[in-house]
């Protein structure tokens, strides 16, 4: 990675950390704030009085699953263009500049403009790509190889990410969901986070960051290889087969989690018992669950993983991740129970929700931004940001999944695929484990961390 690390600390990590955590954090608000929307949105009546588009479920959940997926698929594109042209903070700010008009763009197709919606969409696709990789290669970059703070410092970036993303559903959630404002007005708030996303970088970067993120990756490593396009090695062969066997894992991961967005949305709408006295909680709060849980417990989880690896017992990323497969199984062991009382009593009551997003949120502690830190640890410094688009692409994939697997919910029933999910989760735990062993030998240390 960079050895030009930027000077200063923050509560014992550089401060361009907490930069990027600021800009990550209404970046996310922005895309979690629109995803809260989308699917509800999409199949809310035309003639209902907060209008929407009037698709079925499984339209509906089709296409989240492909603009999704698409959204993780163009990262791949801007980490490559990163890595040879722009640079991680231009990518950014012009990743941002898209995305903000993309969700503007949404805000005035609703209701009843289909084909400028989907414009609107298409514009966070793009701007996605160019935003996504780069923030992420830019924390890694600002650690020094086998620095212990690295796993440390993505889970409190990881944090930002869920800062933004709690607070998006309460707001975007509260007006879009309102007859009294509308949908328009829920992707025009997005729109404003995606803005103030954009400005906090511009302010700040040149100050808090120094030099990194400015040089193409590819450059840079050309540098320190002393103008010489050097082949890769065995050593970092082995690390990116690490890299991809983990992400057939990832893929199954995700594929579950993102029934959130899709399935476990309409549920909460449709299926659950929202009435707190004679208040009904607007169904998107739901997607700030789990974003509450990891403000709540990422700090836990950074302070086990700091504490681990100073003693020098910090668990393999193979170990994290399937300790993160078998807490998502048990969330959707309680979305089981959820639909055997739904299907007794008609509804299902909303802690079943609330378990299932708490078991899913530890899941991703120890998957996601571990799986972010791992591949800034055992990428190629000139491949980092297109590695990370790689990471991202796996992500697409899970996502289309994922709408595929919400959608078949429309046949199967949700007791079938909720069971089914906590089956398949286990089973690849299980697989995993068999083969972490080998996996770390391929690592040749990478993971061998300092304080």
């Amino acid at each position: 990675m960079s050895s030009n690390v930027p000077a200063g600390t923050l509560l014992g990590h550089p401060k361009g950390l907490f930069l990027l955590f600021a800009t990550e954090m209404w970046e996310r608000f922005s895309y979690y704030g629109m995803r809260a929307l989308l699917v509800l949105t999409l199949i809310a009546s035309t003639s209902s009085a907060n209008p929407g588009f009037g698709w079925t479920e499984v339209e509906a959940l089709s296409l989240y699953g492909t603009f999704t997926g698409l959204c993780y698929l163009t990262p791949l594109f801007g980490g490559w263009i990163a890595d040879n042209f722009l640079g991680q903070r231009k990518s950014i700010i012009l990743g941002g500049l898209i995305m903000a008009a993309g969700q503007f763009t949404l805000s005035a197709a609703v209701p009843g403009n289909e084909q400028l919606f989907k414009v609107g969409l298409g514009l966070l696709i793009v701007g996605n790509g160019f935003f996504k990789p780069n923030i992420s290669t830019m924390v890694g970059d600002l650690y020094r190889p086998g620095d212990a703070r690295r796993d440390a410092a993505f889970t409190i970036f990881y944090m930002g990410i869920n800062v933004g993303a709690f607070m998006a559903p309460l707001i975007c959630s509260t007006l879009g969901e309102s007859a009294d404002w509308g949908w328009k007005y829920g992707y025009m708030s997005a729109g404003i986070g995606m803005l103030i996303s954009v400005v906090t970088q511009l302010l700040l970067a040149q100050r808090l960051l120094s030099d990194v993120g400015k040089e193409p990756g590819a450059k840079r490593a050309l540098a320190a290889s002393g103008g010489k396009k050097e082949p890769l090695t065995q050593v970092e062969w082995d690390r990116m087969r690490v890299v991809f066997v983990l992400f057939v894992f990832i893929v199954v991961f995700w594929t579950a989690f993102e029934q959130a967005g899709g399935l476990l949305n309409i549920y909460a709408s449709q299926k659950t018992d929202r009435f707190i006295g004679s208040f009904e909680v607007p169904a998107g709060w739901f997607q700030a669950v789990n974003s509450f849980f990891i403000v709540l417990l990422g700090p836990v989880f950074a302070m086990i993983w700091s504490r681990m690896g100073r003693a020098g017992r910090n668990p393999s990323t193979p170990t994290k991740m399937i300790l993160g497969l078998v807490f998502t199984a048990l969330g959707f062991m309680f979305m089981v129970g959820a639909s055997l009382e739904q299907s007794a009593h008609g509804k299902a009551g909303m802690h079943w929700l609330v378990l299932a997003y708490m078991l899913h949120t530890m899941g991703e502690l120890c998957i996601s931004p571990v799986g972010l830190s791992m591949v800034t640890k055992l990428a190629p410094l000139r491949l980092a940001s297109l590695m990370m688009g790689v990471w991202f692409l796996i992500n697409a994939v899970a996502n289309k999944l994922a709408g595929v697997v919400g959608a078949y919910a429309k046949h199967a029933g949700d007791l079938a695929i909720f069971g089914g999910l906590t089956v398949f989760l286990l089973i690849f735990g299980a697989g995993l484990w068999a083969i972490s062993g080998k996996l770390v030998n391929w690592t040749h240390g990478a993971e061998d961390t300092k304080a």
